[in-house]
């Protein structure tokens, strides 16, 4: 007999939107977590680090409103104050997730899970050891943040977004990143709009070097312009105490170089949780350092399964839900609601990134017949209202079918608009199908408009 018929290890987003649809599929379900519900994203990294771009977003405008007619003097950012009300916003939704814990049913049993053998679960707790069994079990441990072997990354000074966002809060007059992923590009916009002077490092030859190479290059000119030195293709070799501050020592197109700030902030990627996850003697099979599962999520144990960053190349809190979903209702035979292969990506830099599907070279490479277009937001209404830096919107389609494949936004309010494109590419849609809609005057969305117009005319050609 099972105490339940689902136990999910982990409450992160993968985990707690998997228990709450498990419960709503009417599955005795139970959660474990040691730490906040929510997860990293929710506690430690999207929302946190959205909540400090946000405030200083608004700390740069009253700075340059004069540009709008604005005059705000003495404007200050209190970085005590930030801390404490992100850590309120965390807390917050944390409770809610707990709140719809309690609505539908689902137990949530506080303390380190770990599987010990099919169809078994210990949850080691502040009162002891506790056993359970279920018949199916979901591992959603998600991930932590990477640290490569360098020398000098354990200096006090040298952090993680994780350690940086936990505190103690403090503004630097200097930091240096090193990665010039979707973390190293948020923080460098955060502390660039507080007026720290930031280097950003990256070891490919660009920011972002898995998204559009137009992204790259335009975030690279925005970022430079307001003063953050930005080198690519530049390995780290060390990292050292000089003085009151620390020198990230690289070479950089075959040169050495140094950058020295009062911080170093160690942004290169996230690795999988799994230590303790699977308890002595058994272990599922590896892909590499995650978690190897089917089409179904199922591990190589019976009745063992694995979604999010514990288990998905793409480590993304949206795709680790969805991955979630599709596992329960795989499981309850229930049709799957959410095309797992339409993925958008989003950077919260300004002004925003959202991408989804193929770019233009993606398709040349895998042999599909696609050609893109791009619209300058320059005469956006919007754009020009906002006193957006350089802005476009970028749409891909396939000649033969004129389905669209992919779109690269970097524009105001990208994150809220890629996903009509995403639902375009879910289901088939032509340039044609998105042109039936009328879009709003004034918006930024119009140069979505104007950019399936010129796609329209490149494809009739």
């Amino acid at each position: 007999m099972y105490d339940f018929d689902l136990i999910v290890i982990g409450a992160g987003p993968g985990g707690y939107v998997a228990a709450l649809k498990a419960a709503k599929l009417g599955l005795r379900t139970a959660v474990v977590e040691n730490r906040e519900a929510g997860g990293t994203c929710l506690n430690r990294g999207c929302i946190p680090t959205k909540t400090m771009l946000h405030a200083s977003t608004l700390y740069r405008e009253a700075l340059e409103g004069e540009q709008t007619g604005l005059s705000a003097a003495g404007v200050t950012l209190d970085i005590n104050a930030l801390y404490q009300r992100k850590a309120e916003i965390s807390a917050k939704l944390s409770a809610g997730i707990v709140g719809m814990f309690k609505s539908a049913g689902v137990t949530l049993l506080t303390g380190t899970g770990s599987v010990t053998a099919p169809h078994q679960v210990s949850v080691a707790g502040a009162d002891g050891t506790a056993a359970y069994a279920a018949e199916h079990i979901l591992v959603a441990t998600g991930s932590v943040p990477a640290r490569p072997p360098i020398p000098g990354l354990d200096l006090e000074g040298v952090m993680t977004s994780d350690e940086l966002l936990a505190g103690p809060a403090r503004l630097y007059s200097s930091i240096v990143i090193i990665g010039g992923g979707v973390i190293g590009v948020e923080f460098a916009t955060f502390y660039s709009d507080l007026g720290c002077q930031v280097t950003l490092i990256e070891g490919l030859e660009r920011l972002l070097p898995s998204m559009d190479r137009d992204i790259s290059q335009n975030l690279t000119q925005i970022l430079k312009k307001r003063g953050v030195k930005v080198y690519t293709k530049a390995l780290v070799s060390q990292v050292t105490r000089e003085g009151d501050g620390l020198c990230v020592h690289f070479t950089s197109k075959d040169a050495a170089a140094t950058a020295e700030g009062e911080a170093v902030l160690c942004a290169i990627g996230r690795a999988p949780l799994t230590e303790g996850v699977f308890a002595p003697g058994l272990a599922p099979e590896m892909a590499g350092r995650r978690i190897a599962v089917d089409e179904h999520f199922q591990t190589s144990i019976p009745g063992v399964y694995a979604i999010g960053d514990v288990s998905s190349q793409v480590q993304l809190a949206h795709v680790a839900s969805a991955q979630g979903t599709a596992c329960v209702e795989a499981l309850c035979g229930v049709q799957p609601t959410v095309d797992l292969s339409v993925i958008p990506g989003c950077v919260y830099c300004r002004p925003e990134i959202a991408c989804v599907g193929m770019s233009e070279q993606m398709c040349k490479d895998a042999g599909i017949p696609a050609v893109a277009e791009k619209a300058v937001l320059f005469g956006n209404a919007r754009t020009m209202i906002e006193n957006s830096d350089r802005s476009f919107m970028k749409v891909v389609a396939r000649t033969d079918t004129h389905q669209i494949v992919g779109a690269q936004l970097m524009c105001e309010r990208a994150t809220d608009m890629i996903s009509q494109l995403s639902l375009a590419i879910a289901n088939h849609q032509t340039v044609e199908d998105l042109l039936h809609a009328m879009r709003p005057h004034p918006t930024f969305e119009e140069a979505l408009g104007e950019c399936l117009e010129k796609l329209i005319d490149k494809l009739s050609a």
